[in-house]
């Protein structure tokens, strides 16, 4: 191939398409190779590069580095759509033409947005960060599941699993398995459920080592998957299904050594996480939009968000003091942040870079002031995803790689990921558009397709927050022996004592804490699991009382139990100075009480 050895841009591009193209092609300046090709005008390689072949065959411009990269059996699809798409072929010439024409300007361009670097962009290094941060995530949800999960779902829990599998038994029959995918039908016990738990925390360790990944995260996500069906309405969050997604792809990026070594990743698994990232930001920002919401439009979201959010950190009580137009302008940074910055995710290395830094700084400030368990940090860890290990190894001050890669043994073969790869993707797509509230008709192999793997959590819809609660209902959970004097059950993380200050839980997820406060949107029948827990109190389940602060009844369970409805906002700076109370609250009046009957 014939370049103009006089031009910088030209020289840049030339060394980055021989590290693709190895021994198959020769790069020569038409400087000093020009006179050896005497068929080709002088001038004519200073326009655009030419491709020589041993036959005589001439090519130039765009279909000459298509032609070269297909020639090298590096990347084909280019030089077949050349050949085969008229539209391709004008496109890409005029494209390189007025690329050519204006070098001095796509040199400033180029810089810019990739550096000066030329050599293969490897992403070794970043595959094993990624994996190990996950298997991390991993063991902080399993941890946090286990001192939780007798409460939640074991035999004397709020929904003990068993009576979910025994009720689905008599209504499904044999389709039971598919729709509830859980271990939990060999075995539901409660000592199997800590089995699952500190189970998911040793393979996760394992991972973490690098030592048997691939069994380690295969057996990481089954868990999960089982732990999250077994749990209900208490493993129905957004992070629990972002982490089976993020947990399947780890399967099909994990190494197939005993002990992991520095190989390439599958890139079409590298892509799809950064698909799953982009969707879990960009969705984020869409919904809010499509939902109509007055109150995101209208930029004021923010003077309502941080005191009515599920569970508010302290630093949430001083964002709630900040000036109007402040929290205007930072409910315009938060589309900056959900609906800019994810496009990013996708461009050359240098913006790319700069959506990783981003995204880690919004995450941060969502984390410091609420508390969404470990889901703020997962979302870091698929941004890890988008850092090259060049980048890796200037950030962690580690010593530069060998030039020469190890060479790949056992890994995923490219038959496997692709269609797979294409397979998730086409079942993210229906998810994604409906973020942005079109009903587009799908055909129906894509739908049914959807409809079975949708209990697998292999690909899910996200987006926080589409519309903004104003008000902040609150649930106070009272008992009594004798109707008369109540005694109040105080929660471990959830505003209760007006006096207490909002506490930092993450990465700790509290599952009942959270669940109370989508019960006070609604009404008592549309979180039917409340009375189950009522009941529990009644009958002092030792187990859902560990889930709580405190039990007012030590020595027996009370006689009543009722919830009574307050409106909570957060004090004013002045009204603190005065009363020492984080929160002001209004009594609303009786929300729910067990039907004597019952008790």
């Amino acid at each position: 191939m014939l370049y103009d050895g006089d031009c910088a841009f030209c020289g840049r591009w030339v060394r980055r398409w021989g590290n693709s193209t190895g021994d198959a092609i020769d790069y020569e300046p038409y400087q000093e190779a020009a006179a050896r090709f005497p068929q080709i005008p002088p001038d004519a390689p200073r326009r655009a590069v030419h491709l020589i072949e041993p036959d005589g065959r001439i090519t130039r411009g765009s279909q000459a580095v298509f032609r070269a990269q297909a020639v090298a059996g590096h990347r084909r699809w280019p030089w077949w759509l050349y050949e085969h798409s008229r539209v391709f072929a004008a496109v890409s010439q005029r494209a390189y033409a007025l690329i050519a024409s204006h070098r001095t300007a796509a040199d400033r361009i180029d810089r810019l947005l990739m550096g000066r670097r030329t050599e293969p962009v490897r992403y070794d290094l970043t595959r094993q960060i990624f994996l190990r941060g996950l298997a991390v995530i991993y063991a902080i949800a399993f941890l946090s599941l286990w001192v939780q999960i007798d409460g939640l779902v074991g035999s004397r829990g709020i929904l003990p699993v068993h009576s979910l599998l025994e009720r689905a038994q008599s209504e499904l029959g044999t389709e039971r398995y598919q729709l509830l995918p859980t271990l939990c039908w060999w075995n539901n016990s409660d000592r199997f459920l800590h089995l699952l738990c500190g189970g998911g925390v040793a393979a996760s360790a394992l991972a973490v080592a690098g030592i048997a990944q691939l069994p380690a995260f295969v057996l990481m996500y089954v868990f999960y998957l089982s732990l999250s069906v077994a749990g209900q309405d208490f493993l129905d969050f957004q992070w629990d299904v972002l982490l089976t997604e993020a947990g399947f792809l780890a399967i099909l990026l994990a190494s197939w050594q005993i002990r992991a070594r520095a190989t390439p990743p599958p890139r079409t698994i590298l892509w799809l996480l950064r698909w799953l990232l982009f969707r879990v930001m960009f969705m984020s920002g869409v919904v809010k939009l499509s939902s109509g919401d007055a109150s995101w439009r209208s930029l004021t979201a923010l003077q309502f968000h941080f005191q009515t959010q599920p569970l508010p950190t302290w630093p949430a009580w001083y964002a709630q003091q900040l000036p109007a137009w402040f929290q205007r302008f930072s409910c315009g940074g938060v589309f900056f942040f959900e609906l800019v910055v994810p496009l990013l995710i996708f461009a050359p290395r240098r913006p790319r870079l700069a959506a990783f830094w981003m995204i880690v700084f919004f995450q941060l400030l969502i984390a410091a002031t609420g508390n969404y368990g470990f889901f703020n940090f997962l979302t870091i860890v698929l941004c890890l995803t988008l850092p090259d290990d060049e980048y890796w190894r200037w950030l962690l001050r580690l010593r530069r790689a060998a030039k020469k890669r190890p060479k790949p043994r056992l890994r995923w073969p490219r038959w496997v990921t692709i269609p797979v790869g294409a397979a998730l993707l086409a079942l993210s797509l229906p998810q994604f558009v409906a973020a942005f509230g079109v009903d587009f008709p799908w055909p129906a192999p894509l739908t049914d397709f959807c409809r079975w793997a949708e209990p697998l959590r292999i690909s899910n819809g996200y987006g926080l927050f589409a519309i903004m609660t104003t008000r902040r209902p609150e649930l106070i959970v009272e008992g009594s022996d004798d109707g008369m004097a109540w005694k109040t059950y105080d929660f471990k993380w959830k505003p209760c004592d007006v006096r207490r200050r909002p506490a930092f839980s993450e990465p700790h997820m509290p599952r009942l804490d959270w669940q109370m406060w989508f019960a006070a949107l609604g009404g008592p029948r549309d979180s039917p699991w409340l009375y189950y827990f009522l009941d529990s109190l009644l009958k002092g389940s030792p187990d859902v009382l560990a889930l709580l602060a405190d039990n007012p009844f030590p020595e027996h369970p009370p006689r009543y139990v009722r919830v009574m409805m307050y409106e909570y906002r957060f004090t004013t700076a002045a009204e603190r100075r005065a009363t020492g109370a984080w929160w002001h609250r209004d009594l609303i009046g009786l929300f729910m009480q067990m039907p004597a009957a019952e008790q």
